[in-house]
């Protein structure tokens, strides 16, 4: 006889079979798959906003290891495909679950229907149309395999009826529920260099007297901070990273030249400005990473290993690439390459190093009032638990977190928004989901903040107990530089484009239920963080911090 279950049923063993164990949504969705989640086990996170969800499943994704689950309702789908560009860009494995109207009601002036296409193909790796239940389990085990193969990401399905319903209480025969398998994580089916390929870098490497390796996003998602840094110690070279692969080494490791391109140290990319082989780890090579394709310079030869042949000397002629995954490569050529000594150019690192430590000095120990935020990175720095996770947004966030906050210990880690403000507080969320043992801090400004604060709610009925420090400067202080240059030569109110008024988070957080607690001066920091580790609610740390304080133009070679 031929097993009957509903569509919500098989969706709700197919996430448990890939070892899903939270599902981030705004109501109204799959209402019979909720149900069946709450038999099986599934913590059903209901968000204030589908944005809001997206980014905490984006957030456990990247902390986890593995697909997380967003889901919305029909009319909310633009909203939350929207909230899917930092997965993509940040190559996280999101399943996002939609409902939309059945085909019958299609291009008729449906009730808040519109066509989902065009937001989600633009932010996914697929998008996919469930029309009938037989499609459901082919579909579904899909996209597992989607997010988590090749450069993970997000995958949509766009599953019939307004809120997907149709399908979810639809009674079919939808086959064996699959066991865990290797798309229950990322990345999935790891594929080492090819050999020659191997033997080829390797004797470039061999060959160089000033190399230098740039950690990017790849060695994150692929787990191998470890390897590069063993590979590093073994042939002696330096190591700077870009804002996505901060965690790969301690900030006092010698080989540590720092953070790399356009949010950056001076000292790193004067490193690669100086090198004679870059070892592209991990990396598209994007305007970030290369400062604007500045770095390296021109006719610098070039490694580039990354999962997409495509990308493999996309922006640098002089490129030898690897495809394949970071950590296996890199495993790769450590076997096959001998200890090495570079004690000159180690040297002449170590100088940039210090320099740029020295120049920075004196405003991470300023006692100015408003807080300078290189103080209340320094403060942070200090306070930091030795296994936090430290969650950034982007913008000035990152820029100032990623920079200027020195993570010493292995087993701290950061992550950063790939782009999208607002990112940082709902993704430490779903970090906290991930991994409820650990510390977790979300660094933000207030008009990152501002955008899901109400996600407090959330926090505090689920008890994620993380901790947000708000550099709240009354202002988007990263337009500040650009709407000067725009009004030179001419009178006019600048502040209202970039000015918000005056408000006290700590106030609205202790409304809510949470705790808030105001830092007005450097010295109060220490204690007020000691407070929220020991808290047992959601903790804001509202920071005043000074408005007319602006992050370094990079370094480029031309200055």
């Amino acid at each position: 006889m031929e097993k009957l279950i509903s569509g919500g049923r098989f969706i709700s063993e197919t996430l448990v079979a890939h070892k899903v164990d939270h599902v981030f949504f705004m109501d109204a969705i799959l209402r019979q798959a909720l149900v069946e989640m709450e038999d099986l086990g599934i913590r059903r996170i209901l968000a204030h906003s589908e944005k809001g969800a997206a980014y905490m499943a984006d957030g456990y994704a990247r902390i986890a290891r593995r697909p997380a689950v967003c889901m919305s309702q029909s009319v909310g789908a633009s909203n939350l495909a929207a909230g899917l560009q930092d997965a993509y860009l940040g190559q996280s494995s999101v399943i996002a679950l939609t409902g939309r109207q059945t085909a019958t009601m299609q291009y008729r002036n449906a009730y808040q229907e519109i066509p989902h296409e065009p937001f989600f193909n633009a932010l996914t790796k697929r998008s996919s149309k469930v029309e009938a239940p037989e499609q459901l389990s082919l579909l579904l085990r899909q996209a597992f395999r989607d997010a988590t193969t090749g450069q993970p990401g997000p995958v949509h399905l766009d599953i019939a009826g307004h809120t997907g319903d149709i399908i979810g209480s639809a009674k079919h025969n939808y086959g064996t529920v699959s066991t865990p398998n290797e798309f229950s994580q990322f990345p999935a089916l790891r594929s080492p260099g090819h050999p020659d390929l191997i033997t080829k870098a390797a004797k470039l490497i061999e060959a160089s007297e000033r190399p230098v390796i740039v950690a990017d996003i790849g060695v994150t998602v692929s787990n191998a901070e470890a390897t590069v840094l063993e590979f590093a110690e073994q042939l002696s070279i330096p190591i700077v990273s870009s804002l996505d692969a901060k965690s790969t080494l301690t900030e006092s490791h010698p080989l540590n030249a720092g953070i790399v391109g356009t949010y950056s140290r001076d000292c790193a990319n004067q490193v690669v400005s100086a090198a004679d082989l870059v070892i592209f780890a991990g990396s598209n090579v994007g305007d970030q990473v290369s400062n604007n394709w500045t770095l390296p310079c021109e006719g610098t030869q070039i490694i580039q290993i990354y999962c997409d042949p495509a990308e493999l000397g996309r922006n640098y002629q002089n490129t030898v690439g690897i495809p394949g995954d970071v950590r296996l490569i890199f495993e790769q050529l450590t076997a096959v390459m001998a200890p090495t000594s570079r004690t000159q150019w180690l040297a002449q690192v170590a100088q940039y190093v210090t320099a740029w430590k020295d120049a920075v000095a004196p405003l991470r120990n300023s006692d100015a009032v408003p807080i300078r935020p290189e103080r209340l990175c320094k403060e942070l720095s200090d306070c930091l638990p030795a296994d936090a996770i430290l969650i950034s947004d982007t913008g000035y966030s990152s820029q100032w977190s990623g920079t200027l906050v020195y993570m010493e210990h292995q087993k701290q880690r950061y992550y950063r928004a790939a782009g999208s403000l607002g990112w940082g507080f709902p993704a430490s969320l779903g970090a906290k989901c991930a991994r409820p043992d650990l510390p977790v801090i979300c660094f933000t400004g207030d008009g990152g903040f501002m955008y899901h604060m109400l996600e407090l709610e959330t926090a505090l009925r689920w008890k994620f107990n993380t901790i947000t420090v708000v550099n709240n400067n009354s202002c988007l202080a990263q337009g500040a530089r650009a709407i000067d240059q725009a009004y030179k030569g001419r009178t006019g109110n600048s502040a209202e484009i970039h000015n918000y008024l005056p408000t006290n988070f700590a106030a609205i957080a202790n409304e809510m239920g949470c705790m808030g607690l105001r830092v007005e001066h450097p010295g109060q920091f220490p204690d007020a963080f000691a407070n929220a580790l020991s808290a047992d609610v959601p903790v804001v740390l509202d920071v005043v911090t000074d408005p007319d304080a602006l992050a370094p133009l990079p370094w480029s070679p031309s200055t």
